[in-house]
């Protein structure tokens, strides 16, 4: 296939290499100059603009927020009206900006396809990602041997673009969950003289033996925040997105707005670019241990 890629970041990268190596046609775009640099080196093809990205079968979309995805397709008139390119948006998007992506491709008469992911950049450069997929079946189906390339499983949500999102804002909102909870209790232990990293890998191996919390219960108990897999910013973005979607659904969330101030409290203190399991950091620095 011709596969355009808006959006060369650390998951971007690590996507578009792995659909070079498949032999794909790569066309790559980032708003930041030197972003697809080194993939130009491994046989992509660095475009001058997210227009000349958007071609070919399928162009995938990664871009790091919603004003990004605003400035590049509503703002900046893509896609081209009844272009036959599938856009596969892989970014978290809100709710709101998910829904009026949806009717401005529709209003173009152009096939959209939401694929969210969860995984790290390594999980994404070992083609381990999950990805959450919703939008019109057919266009779906025509996309769907890309994820064979990038993922190592994929689950159909149904044919609303938004369903995708939406899986993706309230599994991100359960992971955060997770790192608090682990944050916290390694601070209780700690404060009882226990070693935290020895008590998280006890733990998660008796009770909670899956990747997130063997992943982030590892850099927690070791303080190892840095160079981040998923910037604590965009984790607080996450966070931000589930209350926003909460409110148009009058959904409590009591612990969506614990997380808030967690993350706001580790922003304050200069970690908003380390990852986000340095959110752990709060209850410490709250239990006066750090």
């Amino acid at each position: 296939m011709d596969i355009g890629v808006i959006g060369v970041g650390r998951m971007g990268t690590a996507m578009a290499r792995n659909l070079i190596k498949a032999g794909h046609g790569v066309y790559l775009f980032d708003p930041v100059p030197d972003g697809p640099r080194e993939l130009g080196k491994e046989g992509g093809h660095v475009v001058a603009s997210a227009r000349d990205a958007f071609r070919g079968d399928v162009c995938i979309s990664m871009l790091s927020n919603d004003d990004a995805m605003r400035a590049v397709f509503i703002d900046g008139g893509l896609p081209p009206q009844g272009a036959k390119t599938i856009h596969m948006n892989m970014a978290t998007a809100s709710v709101a900006m998910a829904q009026e992506l949806a009717a401005h491709h529709k209003a173009r008469g152009v096939p959209y396809v939401a694929a969210c992911v969860w995984g790290r950049p390594d999980a994404a450069a070992a083609a381990k990602l999950s990805v959450v997929v919703a939008g019109e079946k057919t266009a779906i189906d025509k996309v769907e041997p890309l994820f064979k390339v990038l993922a190592q499983r994929h689950t159909r949500v149904g044919d609303d673009p938004v369903m995708a999102n939406v899986a993706k804002i309230a599994g991100n909102l359960m992971v955060a969950s997770a790192i608090e909870a682990m944050g916290e209790a390694a601070a209780l232990v700690r404060a009882y003289g226990l070693n935290s990293a020895d008590f998280l890998t006890m733990v998660n191996t008796a009770l909670f033996d899956v990747p997130v919390y063997r992943g982030y219960g590892d850099a927690i108990g070791h303080s190892k925040y840095e160079p981040p897999g998923f910037d604590l910013a965009l984790g607080f973005k996450d966070v931000r997105l589930a209350l926003a979607a909460s409110e148009k659904k009058n959904v409590p969330l009591p612990f969506a707005n614990v997380l808030r101030d967690a993350f706001l409290d580790a922003i304050a203190h200069g970690d908003s670019k380390k990852d986000w399991a340095a959110i752990a950091t709060v209850a410490a620095r709250r239990a006066g241990l750090d």
